[in-house]
């Protein structure tokens, strides 16, 4: 028992090395490649603050590995407090 327990976590993190190795990564990839939450990769396409493939005949999101290597290198301001504030801007304005 423990040893098929050894080997389903062997397995896991090998498909868990494995899925770093892709080009193109949808929002999942991205959160176990980056660390980042799900939330925050929402919020910063949103404000389209990451870059991210155009092809406005997909409704989801991808996201090329190399770009997002330079981006994340480039020190972008990812603060939850930041991105609120970005989010809220663009939130549509109640009329009183």
């Amino acid at each position: 028992m423990e040893i098929e327990n050894d080997m389903v976590d062997l397995l896991r993190d090998i498909k868990g090395l494995l899925s770093h190795q892709k080009k193109v990564m949808n929002v999942d990839d991205l959160v176990a490649y980056t660390g980042l939450s799900k939330s925050k990769i929402y919020k910063l396409t949103q404000l389209r603050l990451i870059p991210m493939g155009g092809n406005k005949h997909i409704r989801q999101k991808f996201f090329d590995k190399d770009i997002i290597d330079a981006w994340l290198m480039g020190e972008p301001n990812l603060s939850d407090d930041y991105l609120d504030r970005e989010f809220n801007k663009h939130l549509p304005r109640k009329k009183k």
